[in-house]
């Protein structure tokens, strides 16, 4: 089944975004992916719990999670070269989309007290970033099956160089930012 957020996308949102920036359409902003992570913290140690974050992100996604080790020895950390330290997921194509539509329509707004995201995620070079606390807020967790809850840091890359180009794609898709000024 296509993502309704790509279908949207590609009928409503590029051509919106072309008349606002007279554009052509391979110069028009696009999601290329969105990247899950998260640190591992005192689970490095605790293979169960490493394991348990796995699962959670991969449900999440919809996609397999990788365990990312650490390349070398950090003394003060105490780290050493090969253990867990976190927890990625990349999304492209469809299951991007699915994943994007069912953060804005369904996690965002389960979070509570939320006011929206803050504007100041974007770095300069188009891609905005931002954290969740815990991972309770996605349908597919159930709250029995988490060892400790964890929170995790959303990375989303877009097409375009301009901060102002890749918020007002954001804003289209339907991310909820804080009220206030542009990017």
């Amino acid at each position: 089944m296509a993502a309704r957020l790509f279908d949207r996308y590609k009928t409503e949102i590029r051509t919106a975004l072309q008349a606002e920036f007279q554009q052509n359409k391979m110069l028009t902003p696009a999601l290329e992916k969105v990247t899950i992570s998260v640190g591992a913290g005192e689970a490095m140690k605790d293979t169960k719990l490493m394991q348990n974050i796995n699962d959670t992100i991969s449900l999440i996604a919809g996609q397999k999670a990788v365990t990312i080790v650490s390349k070398k020895s950090v003394a003060g950390f105490k780290v050493r070269e090969g253990m867990p330290v976190g927890v990625k997921v990349t999304l492209r194509g469809e299951q991007m989309y699915h994943f994007m539509d069912k953060l804005c329509t369904i996690a965002l707004p389960r979070v509570k007290d939320f006011r929206g995201l803050d504007r100041t995620g974007f770095d300069g070079q188009g891609n905005f970033n931002f954290g969740l606390d815990e991972q309770l807020m996605f349908p597919e967790v159930e709250y029995d099956n988490i060892i400790k809850t964890h929170g995790m840091n959303i990375s989303i890359t877009t097409t375009t160089n301009s901060d102002e180009q890749s918020f007002r794609l954001l804003e289209l898709i339907g991310v909820p930012f804080t009220k206030g000024g542009r990017a």
